[in-house]
């Protein structure tokens, strides 16, 4: 059996995948060859040949990838900060926009010591693994209300406490309840969100609307009914001189800031953008 010019896979692979209509055709089919080879990305230059196996089974989730069934579905893991998370179905795939949360959230800690951190509507618990990677030394929280996310969160979080980092703490419930870490109260440095921020009926790439989970990414009142729920939250939870960041839709510039500054004791309230311009999410402090 003949070897083959991985260059060339990668080829036929971005072209099958531009023709699919996926976003990133070139970045995608290079991840599945270093997927299927067990390298890094950045590795594959180094790697002329390949045996035809190598290149069946690269062509195997090439055809998968241009089904429209997300990367990471066909890889297992997600990124975020300097950790990844196994993601599958039924559980919200983490999005590189959020990094630009996670980053200010931790800025945000600069200096403090033993922070507590809580991570609403936590899903695979990225967020929030990601922060006790980055501070060991912090008590993280994160919750969800959905079972099968709170599934991947555990799995994900004991991967990550036998790799070393600070166990999280890890719990079932509402965003929505008034009584959820009340015995937190006032003693919160920062709190992070990514909830279902989506306005229902809006109009989504496939890898959403089939793969992540529904009550993941809708949220009723135009897409702002848990974001409200989270400020509300986040007010009652945050000492003095603590941060919140919240994640929300493109068109929630204007109402998501405005949602935060109706709560006379969060201040500097804040509107940041994503990594293409868009605007992503709201930040502030407790007075």
């Amino acid at each position: 059996m003949k070897r083959q010019p991985l260059r060339l896979a990668i080829l036929e692979a971005t072209r099958i995948l531009e023709a699919a209509g996926v976003a990133s055709p070139r970045t995608d089919a290079e991840l599945l060859a270093a997927h299927v080879l067990g390298v890094d990305r950045g590795r594959l230059p180094m790697i002329p040949l390949v045996d035809p196996p190598v290149i069946e089974a690269i062509g195997q989730l090439v055809a998968q990838r241009a089904k429209r069934v997300p990367l990471q579905h066909l890889t297992g893991w997600a990124a975020l900060g300097d950790i990844t998370v196994s993601v599958g179905p039924g559980v919200f795939i983490p999005r590189p926009e959020t990094e630009l949360l996670l980053e200010w959230g931790l800025n945000l800690l600069n200096g403090r010591e033993y922070p507590v951190v809580v991570d609403l509507c936590t899903g695979s618990g990225a967020l929030a693994l990601a922060v006790a990677h980055a501070r060991p030394d912090a008590v993280v929280y994160a919750v969800d209300i959905d079972p099968t996310a709170l599934a991947w969160a555990r799995h994900n979080a004991d991967a990550r406490a036998e790799a070393g980092d600070t166990p999280i703490r890890l719990y079932s419930g509402d965003v929505g309840d008034s009584t959820i870490f009340a015995e937190l109260d006032g003693l919160v440095d920062l709190v992070l969100s990514n909830p279902p921020y989506v306005p229902p009926g809006a109009e989504l790439s496939p890898e959403v609307i089939d793969y992540d989970p529904a009550q993941a990414v809708f949220a009723a009142d135009g897409g702002l009914a848990v974001i409200r729920q989270v400020v509300a939250t986040a007010a009652r939870l945050l000492k003095p001189g603590g941060g919140v960041a919240i994640e929300h839709d493109d068109t929630h510039a204007s109402a998501a800031p405005a949602i935060v500054s109706a709560r006379k004791v969060l201040t500097d309230v804040e509107d940041h953008r994503d990594l293409a311009g868009r605007p992503r999410f709201v930040t502030a402090r407790r007075t």
